[in-house]
């Protein structure tokens, strides 16, 4: 039989069975892979790339130096912000705003999304209520915002939730959903009752792909800071860059959203760290 497998099948494909890796040239192939070393190779020439078309348009004189500083203008100007001490006290009160309004977020929209994905009548209910509310945007809900929660942290809070809740809940749902119909079955035919099914079979099923939706959602978090810091705040990254515009200091205005880039960059890849320890059998290859 192994003899019959090693001469009808592509070379390819004996090397998959054997644990062997793919021959190098499989990168440009559809879903090919690429070595570590190399992948973050082709990352950074991805960054440095932009650096160096950012770097060559604002030394070129092409652009007003006001609407666009130098790279090296830019850190000079991060370092002013740190000494002053505002950068780090701006960064930490931006931190805690979007993990306050993530953490809300995903602990309703877990249980929710689960059990719209679960059961045909929930999801009658809820879900184009939550289809109609996803379409709200939330710089809309700023005024009813101030005047239900009122000035203080839970109103920036509040934004980042509005902005983060309606997409989890429709995601997760659809993580659910995709649970395939043999394993419900299977666990019906072994005399599962309905709450077993639902922790059991559904959400542990469903698990690495609501962990990966929270990754991605988190992301989401990040881009509504600057919005919710519109509400009467007078600290945190996006309130410094809506100050910094009133003033047209464009060097700070960059050091606010690089900072806020970086901060998002660096939560996504401890997010694909976790998922790759929580579920390593899905990056054995």
């Amino acid at each position: 039989m192994a003899r019959v497998m090693q001469t009808t099948l592509p070379a390819a494909r004996r090397d998959r069975l054997r644990g062997r890796p793919r021959p190098a040239g499989s990168a440009w192939r559809v879903r090919g892979s690429l070595p570590r070393t190399l992948y973050v190779a082709v990352a950074c020439a991805g960054f440095a790339t932009l650096l160096g078309l950012w770097w060559g348009l604002s030394a070129s004189g092409a652009v007003n130096p006001l609407f666009l500083p130098t790279p090296p203008q830019v850190v000079e100007r991060c370092v002013e912000w740190y000494r002053d001490g505002s950068l780090l006290a701006d960064t930490r009160i931006s931190v805690l705003r979007v993990v306050g309004g993530f953490v809300i977020s995903t602990a309703m929209a877990v249980p929710l999304g689960l059990y719209i994905g679960a059961f045909r009548p929930v999801q009658a209910f809820f879900e184009p209520l939550v289809e109609f509310a996803r379409y709200l945007p939330a710089v809309a809900f700023v005024p009813l915002v101030l005047l239900w929660v009122g000035i203080g942290e839970g109103s920036k809070i509040t934004i980042i939730w509005i902005g983060t809740f309606f997409q989890q809940v429709l995601l997760i749902a659809e993580d659910v959903r995709r649970v395939p119909q043999a394993q419900i079955e299977a666990a019906q035919t072994m005399g599962a009752s309905g709450g077993e099914i639902l922790q059991r079979v559904l959400f542990k099923s469903a698990l690495p792909a609501i962990v990966d939706t929270l990754r991605i959602t988190l992301g989401w978090a990040w881009t509504y800071l600057v919005v919710a810091e519109l509400v009467a705040s007078n600290s945190g990254l996006g309130f410094a860059i809506l100050q910094a515009q009133r003033f047209l200091q464009t060097g700070k205005i960059l050091v606010g959203i690089l900072m806020i880039g970086a901060i998002g960059l660096a939560t996504d890849q401890v997010m694909r760290l976790i998922h790759r320890l929580a579920f390593p059998w899905l990056h054995g290859r």
